[in-house]
């Protein structure tokens, strides 16, 4: 009986690390809003990946990031960073925006991957 049990525990741990490798995105980009502007202006990611893309906010306001394109919202409040996870995506542009300053606006280039 022990060994079933081992057995069960063992494969649900590896299971569990599995699913997290799957999760994980496979790149991280930075991206600072500063003085009501997004920096850089565009992002270049790679298609058919989760990005995470960390939102560093160095105004003392919150800001926004929105976009249709990625169905995406998010506020961030001023002086902190958090995290955004887009994709996997195809190739293409990808539009977003401050909905608190809709004039501070960037793009996400979403590119081929590499072989």
């Amino acid at each position: 009986m022990s060994h079933i049990r081992l057995g069960i525990i063992s494969m649900f741990f590896s299971l569990l690390l599995v699913s997290q490798a799957w999760a994980a995105p496979s790149s991280v980009v930075q991206l600072v809003i500063r003085n009501h502007s997004f920096e850089p202006q565009t992002l270049t990611i790679p298609a058919g990946q989760q990005v995470e893309i960390m939102v560093k906010n160095g105004d003392v306001f919150p800001a926004e990031f929105e976009s249709s394109d990625l169905n995406r919202e998010k506020v961030i409040p001023g002086g902190t960073t958090l995290p955004l996870y887009v994709g996997p995506l195809s190739p293409g542009s990808y539009r977003f925006f401050n909905d608190f300053h809709p004039s501070s606006t960037g793009t996400i280039v979403v590119v081929p991957p590499k072989r």
